[in-house]
């Protein structure tokens, strides 16, 4: 059987950003689940699956987008995590954020890389729990 394209972005949604990005999806169930099947589709099942640029590229792209947009910081740190996920460092991470400043300034790369300091404190905090 051939997979729909929520299919494939539900699958591509949750390698990427994992159970944030399902929860994100969830919390739209009850307001506008038409925009968390958009997002699946369109998003994830279609540009998300694209074979030219890799996950982390596209991770990349997405940080880069997101901060210069402004206001966007929720979806920063789902993105960020993804970022995680996909292998890509902490260090590239503010790398990314750093390249912007020219373009964006420094109150949205600042907004950025606060954002990013609250999702690796949370991973770090998360391993410590899990070893314990």
């Amino acid at each position: 059987m051939e997979q729909t394209r929520f299919d494939l972005g539900w699958e591509k949604l949750r390698e990427i950003d994992g159970s944030g990005g399902e929860g994100v999806i969830r919390s739209l169930e009850d307001i506008a689940p038409d925009l968390g099947r958009y997002i699946v589709e369109f998003a994830f099942g279609d540009i998300y699956t694209r074979k030219k640029l890799s996950l982390q590229e596209r991770e990349m792209l997405t940080l880069a987008s997101l901060l210069t947009a402004g206001g966007c910081e929720p979806q920063l740190e789902v993105h960020i995590n993804g970022a995680l996920n996909v292998g890509i460092s902490p260090e590239k991470i503010v790398e990314v954020f750093l390249q912007c400043i020219p373009y964006t300034g420094f109150p949205r790369v600042l907004n950025a890389v606060f954002a990013a300091k609250k999702v690796f404190t949370e991973r770090r905090d998360e391993k410590w729990r899990e070893r314990d």
